[in-house]
């Protein structure tokens, strides 16, 4: 670099951080009130400058989980087809509303519930999906308060504690910041550690029956391993789970993930519920154009490689989990899906780990899948095209594995 480019490089250096800093910051509040003898959340959208929003577009679905909605600005409130739109105008603009929290799946299974004593739900419903429109130069503060009825003790979320029962939300992905993934309040037990540089807690309600301190042992088990692959040190992570009539598995959310109480760490077939949901919080990988395959696959993948590599599965069990798998998926003939079924998974893993084999044979161990899936982390949506690409670019030439009739 010549000593001529130096004055250049540090004015727009400057510049850039004079932009930076000269950015409007504006408070956006979300307060939250539980209130179970109703089965509903009060919530309340506060922005301290209403001008700096010139609307908020929200997807309110089908479901009727939301009314009674209100502002204090007139005529700034439109709902139509199930879609509300929000305009703030100036000064201080407020929006409330009431949410049902319990939801039932077809299965009558729950995976949202309130009781006297506690409630278990998701922000991505609590806060629906919206998109924004705000005044140039302005930078959104988003913060959440949740006051909790006379009794409950403690509220749990992925996001950082910044005051007695409020949270810091902040998602560089996303330009409206709402608290998505797993909340958990009311009478709690909750087991708390440090691995790496995340703060991580394990939550339930009391007497629900949660293993907390088995689980917090199987993560320091595997937290090496799954860092390695999936380089990432989130600031907090919080697990939930709860027993019947919740939904009898694991889900993930962003920072967080839920796992029924009764389920097994790790099952008969020799794979780890919940090590699958930590691929996912991990790995974020979300596919498109009928390849659920992928994201399904790599978690169900890792569940099983992570702890074989941890030293938690000896040769001779890794062998039967492959035998269990092919018995399984002997009928598979596609793994394009829009939702990936149990023996389609099993089938993906298969080749996934016929895949790394290929892999580690043609660059002499230099490679491997968890490359693969580090590429996939840098993509917003993953397509099997794109999976297919990244592999052989890797390689330098066609994958003779992904040369199949399942992805076609």
């Amino acid at each position: 670099m010549s000593l001529r480019q130096l004055p250049l490089l540090a004015v727009l250096l400057l510049l850039f951080t004079a932009q930076a800093q000269a950015a409007k910051r504006v408070d956006l509040d979300f307060n939250v009130k539980f209130v179970p003898e109703q089965g509903v959340a009060e919530v309340e959208l506060i922005v301290e400058d209403g001008s700096a929003i010139r609307y908020l577009d929200f997807n309110l679905g089908d479901e009727g989980l939301y009314s009674g909605f209100e502002t204090n600005t007139e005529g700034g409130w439109q709902e139509e087809g199930g879609r509300g739109v929000w305009r703030p105008g100036a000064g201080k603009a407020r929006l409330s509303y009431r949410m049902k929290v319990s939801h039932q799946r077809k299965s009558g299974r729950f995976d949202a519930r309130m009781t006297d004593d506690w409630v278990l739900l998701r922000g991505d419903d609590l806060i629906p999906a919206g998109r924004v429109d705000q005044q140039d130069g302005v930078r959104l503060i988003s913060r959440m308060k949740i006051e909790l009825p006379k009794g409950w003790k403690s509220v749990e979320t992925g996001w950082p504690r910044v005051g007695e029962n409020r949270f810091r939300i902040d998602n560089p992905e996303r330009l409206f910041d709402r608290p998505t993934g797993w909340i958990l309040a009311g009478k709690l037990g909750s087991r708390r550690a440090r691995l790496g540089e995340t703060d991580v807690t394990v939550a339930g309600p009391v007497d629900e029956g949660l293993r907390r301190m088995d689980i917090l042992t199987l993560l320091t088990f595997v937290w090496p391993e799954v860092q390695n692959v999936f380089p990432r040190d989130p600031k907090k992570l919080l697990i939930v789970g709860a027993g019947d009539p919740m939904w009898r598995g694991g889900l993930s959310g962003p920072n967080s993930l839920f796992m029924h109480a009764d389920r097994p760490l790790v099952s008969e077939n020799g794979t780890s519920s919940l090590v699958h949901e930590l691929v996912h919080v991990f790995s974020r990988i979300t596919d498109a154009d009928r390849s659920d395959w992928i994201s399904e696959g790599l978690a169900e993948y890792y569940a099983i490689e992570l702890m074989r590599r941890a030293g938690g599965m000896s040769e001779d069990r890794y062998q039967l989990v492959r035998e269990h798998l092919t018995k399984w998926s002997r009928k598979v003939d596609s793994l394009r899906t829009e939702r990936s079924s149990g023996p389609v998974t099993a089938r993906a893993v298969l080749l996934l780990q016929e895949l790394d084999r290929e892999i580690r044979q043609r660059s002499k161990n230099r490679h491997s899948l968890d490359d693969v899936a580090r590429g996939l982390m840098r993509l917003d949506k993953v397509t099997t095209d794109d999976f297919v690409n990244i592999t052989e670019t890797m390689l330098g030439r066609g994958s003779a594995v992904l040369d199949t009739r399942l992805l076609r």
